[in-house]
């Protein structure tokens, strides 16, 4: 897990477990805690918040996760540093250590409806082509760094390296940065959490702000 003051120092708490281990989801909520967060923004959907609260905090029985060849593999490579979960349990425990205390816990990502869009938009179906390729072939092979921070990093380089998809995923990032602008008006101790492969673009974003020519998608 890696964490960073935005800006330094200041008032927002960016943390980046890596996907899936329940150790990361640990220190990330241990993190938020320690940082007495007013409020928690989470890199999900509204929807997918829903779904987390309702069926894996509120809920008396997880129910079944079904998972894609390319979930499967993902957490099979994974779990050679630890426990794995799915969803996300670092994503679960902290709209559980939200809903213990009071705090507003809110989704920074574009709705699923407007996520469709901006990925029609950006990925044409070339690129599509060759990212389901890609999922295929890492599925078959699962990167093999040293540590879960690495594989995290190289995951995400494997299956959407295309510039299309990156252009998909700074437009999301530039959705959660203005959304963060929103949850920290009235408070003075605002968390953040994302993915790990997510840090560096939205901590850029959240020190700098998005810029004017891309306020709007």
């Amino acid at each position: 897990m890696i964490t960073a003051r935005v800006p330094d120092g200041g008032p927002v708490l960016l943390v980046a477990p890596v996907r899936g281990l329940t150790t990361e989801a640990d220190q990330a909520v241990a993190a938020i805690d320690a940082f007495a967060a007013q409020a928690v923004g989470l890199g999900v959907s509204a929807e997918e918040l829903r779904g987390l609260t309702d069926y894996f905090v509120l809920a008396e029985a997880e129910p079944v996760v079904p998972l894609t060849s390319a979930e499967t593999s993902e957490v099979r490579g994974l779990v050679r540093f630890g426990e794995v979960r799915v969803p996300n349990p670092s994503f679960v425990r902290t709209i559980a250590w939200a809903h213990l205390r009071g705090t507003p816990a809110e989704a920074l990502d574009p709705s699923e409806d407007r996520s469709a869009s901006l990925f029609a938009e950006h990925i044409g179906y070339v690129e599509l082509v060759r990212r389901t390729v890609r999922e295929h072939r890492v599925a078959r092979a699962p990167p093999s760094p040293s540590t879960p921070d690495e594989y995290a990093l190289a995951w995400d380089r494997e299956v959407a390296p295309g510039r299309g998809s990156r252009e998909f995923a700074r437009a999301r990032d530039r959705h959660l940065a203005r959304e963060v602008d929103r949850l920290r008006r009235g408070r003075s101790r605002v968390a953040v959490v994302v993915d790990r492969e997510r840090f560096e673009p939205v901590r850029t974003l959240l020190a700098h702000g998005v810029p004017a020519e891309m306020v709007e998608e």
